[in-house]
């Protein structure tokens, strides 16, 4: 499919494979800088606003650092808390001429205490967020108050700090609780929201609750950091006190609310500090974005967090300026293709035109060596090939030349050799003819049975002959024999159908048998001898095979001998003179197995003084049927 697009030309191969490559290189380079910027931007954005939460929230935990520290302070203080003591169960303080008890001094010392503890320090840190403190007793009826003096008071302030919705479940709460921005209980006249703390006051030495601290703190705490807080238009700061959030947008905060949903921590990111959170959100319209979490740190604060939805607007200006410098990089990496293209088109293709031109000058009868071609590089090794292929060319036709002058000679001297068979045959018939004008039979048989094997022997071209054919050379062996052994030796035939008669055999592959068992088991026992020839059918491992037995009951054989006569080597030195002995069982077991595998080949059973089997295992096929096939065709 591929070599469908690409060029026929070697040049034009190079150039399509240097600029598929160039753009490969290029295309990953792109795919691997974008997802790495990608990851970088979002990795800096989330620590980038992450900072910045921090700056904020370390902030205002310093700040709810001092006001919580100042809170408690009220609570323990001994002279705010002698003061309560002494005036927890009076319904209100008593006037100068019925002070019996100089309740009105310990009050008077208590609040400067109290103011001096407010205003001395009020004025830094986060005690400036402080609009209001009021410690009263559990009837109200007596308080201290400190505030700034835009604030609104009465002497009713601390009934109305009391019956507020929030005032039971900070004061009966076990530690600081936060219910969130809620509206000045006292005086609302500016609008200004505010974060309640209630918290009691136990008596020194006792757990008898002896009256209430109030301190109110300004919503300023928070919204005096938005005003220098970086914040794109598209992106939102929430603020979580307790269960309640806050939207931010500017410099105020909303009402509590918080539009996304399906909140999914993120795994993996690189944050600045392990306390900090990142969230996969959706938002109101279906859009996927990033929300950076970070939790105000400062005793009694807990569960308050800072969370900023990370702008989309930023991060794809930042990513549209990243995409710019990836395609300028790939960019580079194609010019520097091109002109790599361009180098190797002009290093390559200038040999390759000098080696076509050598080539058709060989093609045009120009043998000569041309050394220009023959340069210190790759190309320079095929020049020089070129030029010992065209020297080679010079000497093969001068051999040529040579060998069909020696094969002339040859076909002369084969020509001499055919005379001698052919004189042969012609002899043998004359001797055949003399010997039936005088009566003598047998001379005529063994002249006439030695003629057809001499023919068989010289005039045998095909490797493959049929089974009837193989066993009428096997019949004229068989006779000549019969007539050197006197007629003491017999050969029957068992075919199982006439069909095997026209299955295919090697030639010569029975007579070396025949001749085993004539010489090496009949004649060495002495007596008499009978060789039986069988064939028939069979199949080995699910195929079809023919089957051919021959045994005598000759000397028989070892074990050793066995082995001797499947595995001897051929010696070309030895019996050359006798054809048939040359050809000898192993001989015929290889061809066997050459052809058709080591499955087939011959198999010798034997007793020694009994018998001797030879078992020929060979395919099976027909001639006849597979010329019937052919014809078909």
């Amino acid at each position: 499919m591929i070599k469908k697009f690409l060029p026929s030309s070697i040049r034009g191969k190079i150039m399509a494979v240097t600029a598929a490559i160039t753009v490969l290189i290029a295309v990953i380079t792109m795919a691997v800088c974008y997802s790495v910027f990608q990851s970088f931007l979002m990795k800096n954005q989330i620590q980038s606003t992450e900072f910045n939460l921090s700056v904020v929230s370390s902030n205002m935990a310093e700040d709810m650092k001092e006001i919580v520290t100042f809170t408690k302070w009220c609570c323990s203080n001994s002279e705010v808390g002698h003061y309560l003591e002494r005036l927890k169960d009076q319904p209100k303080l008593p006037t100068a001429s019925r002070d019996t008890e100089a309740l009105r001094p310990l009050a008077l010392t208590a609040y400067k205490r109290l103011n001096e503890e407010y205003i001395t320090s009020g004025t830094a840190g986060g005690k400036k967020y402080m609009a209001r403190v009021i410690i009263s007793t559990p009837n109200t009826g007596n308080f201290l108050q400190s505030m700034t003096s835009a604030n609104y008071s009465s002497s009713f302030v601390a009934a109305r700090v009391s019956k507020s919705s929030f005032f039971a479940p900070l004061f009966e709460s076990p530690d600081f609780r936060w219910i969130g921005v809620v509206d000045d209980p006292i005086s609302n006249a500016n609008h200004e929201k505010i974060i309640p703390i209630v918290r009691p006051v136990y008596d020194e030495y006792s757990l008898e609750i002896i009256g209430w601290t109030y301190v109110e703190v300004s919503s300023r705490l928070f919204t005096d950091y938005l005003a220098s807080y970086p914040q794109a238009s598209d992106s939102q700061l929430f603020l979580t006190i307790g269960d309640k959030t806050y939207g931010s947008s500017s410099s105020t905060w909303s009402d509590p609310a918080m539009p996304y949903t399906d909140f999914k921590p993120v795994t993996g990111t690189a944050t600045l500090d392990p306390g900090t959170q990142v969230f996969s959100v959706v938002s109101p319209n279906g859009e996927k974005r990033m929300l950076v979490r970070r939790p105000v740190e400062v005793e009694g604060a807990d569960g308050w967090y800072l969370s900023q939805v990370l702008s989309q607007q930023q991060f794809n200006q930042q990513r549209m300026v990243y995409l710019l410098l990836i395609v300028g990089i790939s960019a580079a990496i194609i010019s520097l293709g091109c002109l790599l293209t361009i180098l190797l088109n002009k290093i390559i293709s200038q040999p390759i035109k000098r080696l076509s031109l050598k080539i058709d000058a060989i093609a045009d009868g120009d043998f000569s060596r041309d050394s220009e071609i023959e340069w210190n590089h790759e190309l320079g090794s095929i020049g020089r090939g070129i030029n010992n292929m065209s020297e080679n060319i010079v000497t093969l036709m001068d051999k040529r030349v040579a060998d069909e002058k020696q094969k002339k000679d040859l076909e002369y001297q084969i020509l001499q050799s055919q005379i001698n068979p052919h004189f042969l045959y012609n002899t043998l018939n004359s001797i055949k003819w003399m010997a039936t004008i005088q009566n003598a039979t047998g001379i005529a048989d063994m002249t006439t049975a030695l003629a057809r094997l001499l023919k068989s022997v010289s005039k045998g071209t095909s490797s493959m002959v049929t089974l009837r054919e193989e066993l009428d050379l096997v019949k004229d062996y068989f006779l000549i024999q019969q007539y050197r052994y006197g007629g003491s030796i017999t050969m029957d035939y068992h075919i199982e159908s006439e069909e095997l008669y026209g299955c295919e055999i090697h030639r010569f592959t029975l007579q070396p048998i025949i001749e085993n068992a004539l010489f090496h088991g009949i004649e060495p026992k002495g007596t008499a001898g009978a060789i039986t020839v069988s064939a028939e059918s069979g199949t080995v491992n699910g195929k079809k095979v023919l089957k051919i037995s021959v045994t005598d009951n000759g000397i028989g054989m070892t074990r050793e001998t066995i082995d001797s006569v499947l595995h001897e080597e051929d010696n070309p030195g030895k019996n050359k003179t006798d054809f048939f002995r040359h050809v000898g069982i192993s001989n015929v077991n290889r061809r066997i197995q050459y052809d058709f595998g080591p499955e087939y080949g011959i198999t010798i059973v034997s007793e020694p003084g009994v018998y001797t089997t030879m078992t020929i295992v060979r395919p099976y096929i027909n001639q006849s049927e597979r010329k019937k096939d052919e014809d078909l065709l």
